[in-house]
């Protein structure tokens, strides 16, 4: 499947319709890479006309504020802005809910303004179109225990558009006694994800993965990279990896499509 880059689109003197951050975990983190590519499936399924930055994206500059860095957020965040506006882009999604916080909340006060759309909106949006189906069966007889990301939920108030999808896989969705606004983090956001907890304390990640793994499911869905590896890690330090599968929005969608 051909990706374009804004770059590349420019020098065909078109425009895309969106432009699919893609943000540092979906490049770099051979985990999260799948949910990139399970997007991209999704994009080209649906007939959108999307463009990436490649090269030229780099950090938001998230983990750097949340760390106290300001100044370095800053710097990576005028970068960004400057980048798509010269490219004038107007509508963004990503599968990140750190990537999708920051730019919407924090770059307009830099002079970033955009439609910025979290991938599970799309997704739903794209089905409300008729644009994009899933197909039932796969997941027949299934239990999936949702995960609530912070910067998607708590932060950005969507609670209900991810289960409105898993809803329709077929299986039956599952909630942790900590959900919605009284969510529990995975243990990654606030940039902990870079380092360790402190000594004598709990692991984050394995105690919500415990609250996840009570009601035995086969699969424990999220919908951000950074909570997909606590998961992962977390489902492991349990010996539950042969019998629990992580994954998320996306990659269910196109495993259900078969694609």
């Amino acid at each position: 499947m051909k990706v374009y880059t804004l770059e590349e689109y420019n020098t065909m003197s078109k425009s895309p319709e969106i432009v699919f951050w893609v943000g540092c975990a979906g490049s770099f983190d051979p985990r999260a890479q799948k949910i990139t590519k399970a997007l991209v499936k999704i994009l080209h399924h649906a007939g959108l006309e999307f463009a990436v930055l490649g090269n030229e994206e780099s950090c938001t500059g998230d983990p750097a504020r949340r760390a106290g860095n300001e100044f370095i957020f800053q710097m990576m965040a005028l970068q960004n802005i400057e980048t798509l506006n010269m490219y004038n882009v107007k509508k963004i999604v990503t599968a990140c809910p750190h990537c999708f916080n920051t730019i919407k909340n924090e770059y307009p006060e830099l002079g970033g303004n955009y439609e910025v759309l979290h991938h599970t909106t799309l997704i739903q949006k794209l089905i409300d179109e008729g644009k994009l189906t899933i197909e039932k069966g796969k997941f027949e007889g299934k239990k999936i225990a949702y995960h609530d990301s912070c910067y998607l939920g708590r932060i950005n108030n969507i609670y209900e558009t991810p289960r409105s999808i898993l809803k329709q896989l077929d299986a039956s969705l599952q909630e942790a006694k900590r959900n919605r606004e009284k969510g529990f983090c995975c243990g990654a956001g606030g940039a902990q994800v870079f380092k360790e907890e402190e000594e004598g304390s709990k692991k984050v990640n394995h105690e919500r993965v415990g609250e996840l793994l009570e009601g035995n499911p086969d699969i424990i869905a999220a919908n951000c990279p950074y909570c997909i590896l606590m998961m992962n890690d977390g489902v492991k330090s349990k010996e539950k990896e042969e019998d629990v599968m992580v994954y998320d929005i996306s990659e269910l969608i196109v495993q259900a499509n078969r694609w």
